[in-house]
């Protein structure tokens, strides 16, 4: 059997087990693409699976099928699906009113919270992660009369305009793509291959970058680690060329209830997380220190009064304060922390086992894994797109789907959350090792 038999036989097994998501998906023809958000139609299935409800690290569709999830809603159901916590919590603050555009007395609970936590000294909230990365470069801009910043290639840093740049062959250009942008995003935005710390020192050397962004584990273009050393160069070489040095920790918030900064001792100017720190309710929030603050200040007398661009009305309302204060109090626990870090152990320990022989390696920070289809981890973006191979994605992911598991739809990454059992992991190893024997096969 071809690679190309095998999806295509299971897409047919696809087809005839989800009968009324099909039908559904046939009558969504008022939704540009067949979905409410495009992403949505990323999953290699043919059409979309429809979830009909989804509890604790399972996911249940129209068909009445269970997954056992893995992806949970790419990050921001990282805490599981239905927390009793946080419906009893938004449940009560929309009977009290979900948005005043006004402080409560819970905000500056929530604003102790943020700083006792996650170690920055002011904080604002944004509506999503990249509305907060959007106001960080505008204010490390207007803080260091710096127009440039610097990303690394295979970043994602949502819908950031000035961060859809990446390496060509080694030539920086705007990203592949990239719909109705009518300014070359290079002119302002210096991208480099992550690792490589002679680009960095070179770029930053130039003293006219105004800010770094990055994630300090790589995980939008398959997840790279950072070689030994590498962070606190970062942090040396920002502090020595006056860069501001920014950490988007949306996606490696699931590696310690601090984030990975602050459990790996690594000491960011601006700090942005979202997705999973209101529990899925649409928020992030982004921190500054001390320092930067001030810096701001002055920043800001300097322009002077009139509209800033920064901020939206739905941002810090009631219901998200509400969810946030749940999130850090009662469900972004310690414990939680550690039944997830436990359990990606356990993962990355059975996938070694049904990968051994093959020239398939694993990738781990956190909670968070990744099955890479690589004989060695890649060190940078262009390392990890030379084994990109998008057929062989397609049959894997379609596989596990109608094996009833679901994984992150963009690449093969694992999330383990704290409601995540070990029969659950059981099934997927399972399910991987059926599907290497079926690469024996057609390989």
């Amino acid at each position: 059997m071809t690679l190309q038999d095998f999806i295509s036989q299971q897409r047919e097994v696809f087809a005839l087990a989800h009968p009324q998501s099909k039908a559904l998906s046939e009558k969504a023809s008022a939704w540009r693409g067949g979905v409410p958000m495009h992403w949505m139609r990323d999953w290699a299935s043919t059409f979309p699976i429809y979830a009909k409800c989804a509890s604790g690290a399972t996911l249940t569709d129209v068909d009445g099928i269970a997954y056992d999830d893995f992806c949970l809603g790419d990050t921001p159901s990282m805490f599981g699906h239905a927390r009793a916590e946080l419906a009893a919590a938004v449940a009560d603050q929309a009977g009290q009113g979900v948005g005043y555009m006004l402080p409560m007395p819970l905000s500056n609970v929530v604003g102790d919270l943020l700083c006792e936590r996650f170690g920055m000294d002011q904080w604002q909230v944004a509506t999503t992660a990249s509305d907060a990365n959007r106001a960080v470069i505008r204010w490390a801009r207007a803080i260091t009369g710096r127009e440039r910043i610097l990303v690394f290639d295979g970043c994602y840093h949502g819908m950031v305009e000035d961060c859809f740049v990446a390496l060509y062959d080694g030539v920086p250009s705007n990203k592949t793509g990239l719909i109705g942008q009518v300014h070359d995003q290079t002119q302002t935005t210096t991208v480099i291959a992550f690792n490589d710390l002679a680009a960095l020192e070179a770029a930053l050397a130039t003293g006219n970058i105004a800010a770094v962004l990055a994630e300090p584990v790589m995980t939008n273009c398959g997840m790279i680690r950072p070689d030994d050393g590498f962070l606190q160069a970062l942090r040396d070489l920002c502090t020595a060329h006056g860069t501001l040095l920014v950490m988007d920790e949306t996606h490696t918030l699931s590696s310690d209830p601090r984030g990975y900064c602050v459990a790996h001792g690594l000491k960011p100017d601006m700090f942005v997380v979202g997705k999973a720190i209101a529990g899925g309710i649409p928020a992030a929030v982004w921190g500054v220190t001390a320092e930067v603050a001030a810096r701001m200040d002055e920043a800001q007398a300097r322009i002077g009064p009139g509209q800033s661009g920064i901020g939206t009305t739905l941002s810090g309302n009631a219901l998200v304060m509400r969810a946030i204060h749940t999130v850090l109090t009662q469900i972004a626990t310690q414990p939680a922390y550690d039944h997830m870090l436990a359990g990606a152990e356990y993962l990355v320990a059975g996938l070694d086992r049904v990968i051994a022989g093959l020239p398939w390696c694993t990738v781990h920070v956190g909670a968070r894994v990744e099955l890479v289809f690589a004989p060695e981890p890649p060190r940078n973006a262009e390392e990890m797109r030379r084994y990109l191979d998008h057929d062989l994605l397609d049959a894997f992911h379609l596989f596990l789907i109608n094996r009833g598991v679901l994984i992150a739809p963009f690449h093969n990454m694992m999330l383990i959350s704290p409601q995540t059992q070990t029969q659950a992991i059981d099934r997927l190893v399972d399910a991987v090792a059926a599907f290497a024997h079926h690469y024996r096969e057609f390989s």
